[in-house]
Parts: structure tokens; sequence; C-alpha cells
């Protein structure tokens, strides 16, 4: 998909980046109380509702409203970690060991696998390149590409079983598999082939001590499943509840950005925005499957450092108070729906253009016309 310099020189003059800025200035100071009461009252509702999904008869209602429950308090606990990326450094150490103790480490997914990965992310060099472990772009290719990354849910427990149950007792004896499980199975991206970066100063020092806590965390729970104290329902249950927190954000991934960069070039600020999506929806459905404020993803990208509780607040007023929000509604969509449907859309066109043969003649000189292409 091409990008032509004169298309992606309109968004840039036109989007009111300083007007935006100007609006949203107010909101940055996150709130520590927000966050403890949000947090520990997800998490406690979770494991809560995971508990009793355990003791409950099979199969019954009370079992699989549980399984609801557990799923999506949970998981909301569990996206905690993207504000934990975000937050500055140094602050919040407390709650980061909570977070760690109560999500990071039985989840199997420590804060430092996010940290850094997610900071580069952010970065304007990086963002929408092959350098970015979180984007790929997944509307130049097929609807095909789409289905295999939301079904690598089901196997996404497994792998991570794998890694700190088995892969990380073994790293320590084997300093060769030490760096490639470093390179390849430590951080949560979507790109398949990331290579993390060797630790440096913007991961979270930590990650040793969080990578053999987790580790622990899994040899015992396999402990306690082997000498028959936690039943096997348990384990089943967490398989259940982590496939179903993998498979919601596997969704909620592909509606936070349109991923029409083909990673050639670095995009503009404007463009980044345009390339993200915010997704209001109603309050009630949208802040199950995008939680803790990245249902305003494009906001979110807009302005990085605003704290989950102020997105709300951000994206009403600049709906609000923009001289001209036509460009900041551009990056809105409807509903769940309506993003998967136009990623599919856009990735179907593609592929049936890939198949369309250009014919000779006036007709493939006008294919290559910029105006013809569709602008990131």
């Amino acid at each position: 998909m091409a990008r032509q310099d004169t298309e992606l020189k309109a968004p840039e003059q036109d989007f009111p980046l300083k007007e935006a800025r100007e609006i949203v200035k107010g909101l940055a100071r996150p709130k520590p109380l927000i966050y403890w009461v949000d947090f520990l009252f997800s998490a406690g509702l979770g494991w809560a509702a995971f508990i009793y999904a355990v003791i409950a008869p099979s199969f019954s209602a009370g079992q699989f409203a549980a399984i609801f429950i557990a799923t999506f308090a949970l998981y909301r606990a569990v996206i905690f970690i993207h504000e934990l990326a975000h937050l500055k450094r140094g602050t919040f150490k407390f709650f980061r060991l909570a977070w760690n103790i109560l999500c990071g480490f039985p989840m199997l997914v420590p804060a430092y696998t996010y940290s850094g990965v997610h900071t580069d992310h952010h970065l304007r060099k990086i963002y929408g390149t092959h350098e970015d472990g979180e984007y790929v772009p997944f509307a130049t290719g097929s609807g095909l590409k789409l289905i295999g990354y939301v079904l690598l849910s089901f196997f996404l427990p497994l792998l991570f079983v794998g890694r700190f149950l088995i892969l990380t007792p073994i790293s320590y004896l084997l300093p060769p598999l030490r760096r490639w499980l470093w390179a390849r199975a430590s951080s949560l991206t979507i790109d398949m082939s990331y290579e993390r970066p060797p630790p440096a100063k913007r991961d979270d020092k930590s990650w040793a001590w969080q990578e053999a806590a987790t580790m622990l965390t899994a040899i015992g729970f396999t402990i306690l499943f082997i000498n028959g104290i936690l039943p096997l329902a348990a384990l089943a249950i967490w398989y259940v509840v982590t496939v179903l927190v993998f498979l919601f954000n596997s969704l909620r991934t592909l509606c936070a950005h349109a991923y029409r960069n083909p990673g050639d070039q670095p995009m503009s600020t404007a463009e980044e925005f345009l390339d993200s999506v915010n997704v209001p929806g109603n309050p009630l459905w949208t802040p199950l499957w995008a939680p803790v404020g990245l249902r305003y993803h494009a906001t979110h990208h807009l302005f990085p450092s605003l704290p989950y509780h102020a997105l709300g607040a951000a994206h009403r007023k600049l709906v609000a108070e923009l001289p001209d929000n036509r460009l900041y509604l551009k990056a809105s969509r409807n509903s769940m729906f309506d993003a998967l449907k136009r990623i599919w859309a856009e990735a179907e066109a593609a592929k049936k253009n890939r198949r369309t043969p250009i014919s000779p003649g006036p007709s493939s000189l006008s294919s290559s016309d910029p105006s013809s292409s569709t602008p990131v």
C-alpha cells in the first residue's frame, strides 16, 4: 500500500495538535487512589470468581457465570500492565509489586515482559515500522492472517507455561538459551518475528527477579497439582480463563489500530493518530473488552502520558472543544464489530488487489497515480 508524501502532509498540516494539547493539559496527573481501588477490586473479584468456578458443580450455570466474571475481572486487572509501562520510572513501586504478585506471576505475564517493549511502540521513529513488536500491517495482508492471530490465543497459555516452567530453569544452566529467551520469549508483542534488544535503561531493572518469581510460581502450582492439593479443575479453569483473556485481548488489539503502515518508514504524530482507533462504544460492554481506558486508544497515542482514568474526559473535551474536530473523529469507530469489519475489508481488498494483474497500457500508468493510493 503506497504512502505518498503529498497525501501525508495534509493531515500533519491540518491536524489541530496545538489546540488539542491545550485542551488536555490539566489531565496528566495520575491519581494513585483510583489505581489502587480499581485494581484491587478487579483482582479480588476475579480471583474470588475463579475460586467459585473451581468448586462449583461442573458445567453448572453458577460455574459459567463465575468463569464469565473471572475472565473480565482478571482481564481488567491484567491490563494494568499497560499503565505500568507508562507510569514514570520509580513511581508506584508498591503498586507494581502488588500487580506482579496478584496478576503478573499467577497469569505468567510479569511486568517486565511489557516494559520497554511498549515504550518503543510509542517512539516516533519506531511506531509502525519493522522494529515495532506491537505492530503488524494486518490491513495489507489477508483475512486469514487476522483469524490466525486470534486463534493463537488458544495456544499462548501453553507456551507461557513451557517458557517459565521448563525453559527458564534450564536457561540458568545454558547461557545461550537464556539469551534466546530474552530476545524471543520475553515480550508481550504481536509480531512473532520480533527480537527484543539486549537489556537497556528503558527496561525494568527488576526483570531477573520477576522472571525467577514467575518460574517459582509455576513450579509451586505444579507441585500442588502433583500432590493433589489443588484439583485438576483449578488447572482447567485457569486455562479456560486465560484463553478467554487472551482471546478478548487479541480482538481488542485488532481494534486498536488500522495497521495500514507497511513498515518502510516512520509516521508523523498525526499519521500515527489516524492509524490508531477510538471505540467510545457504550458504557457497559465496551469497557469489558477494552478496559482501563483502552477504548480511547487513538487518544492515548496522541497523549501517551495521560493516565487511563483521564482518557474518557480527554476524548469528550476534544470532541466538544476543538475548533474543528473532523480529523480527530476520523479515528473513531462505532463498535468492536465496526472496527473489525473495517480492518477485515481492507485486508481482503489488499489480497484481491495483489491477485489482480495490472493490464498494460495507459490504465497501468493511472494505477500509479498518487491520487489513487490510500493514505495511511
